[in-house]
């Protein structure tokens, strides 16, 4: 099973997509997220997010001013102040 994963700063919408894994920074500690993952709500802290496809590839994004991760029902929402995708994504 997969995640449906939406990554949006105040600007635009960053990126959307499926994935099998979100790897991100919260201000409790970086978290790890696979389908099936109990309802979170956690605030980001600076740092790197990771998406991990299903096919295998990866893509990175920059969060700098923090923001905040909802999971629930095999969806991930991403809410930064300011997020970037890093390198050619």
């Amino acid at each position: 099973m997969s995640l449906q994963v939406e990554l949006v700063s105040a600007e635009a919408k960053v990126w959307t997509g499926t994935a099998r894994m979100v790897i991100a920074r919260t201000i409790e500690g970086e978290i790890g997220v696979l389908s099936g993952h109990e309802p979170t709500l956690a605030l980001l802290a600076p740092g790197k997010i990771t998406i991990r496809g299903e096919d295998g590839s990866t893509v990175e994004a920059q969060v700098e001013d923090g923001g905040f991760l909802s999971i629930d029902h095999d969806r991930v929402t991403v809410v930064a102040d300011t997020a970037a995708l890093v390198g050619s994504a």
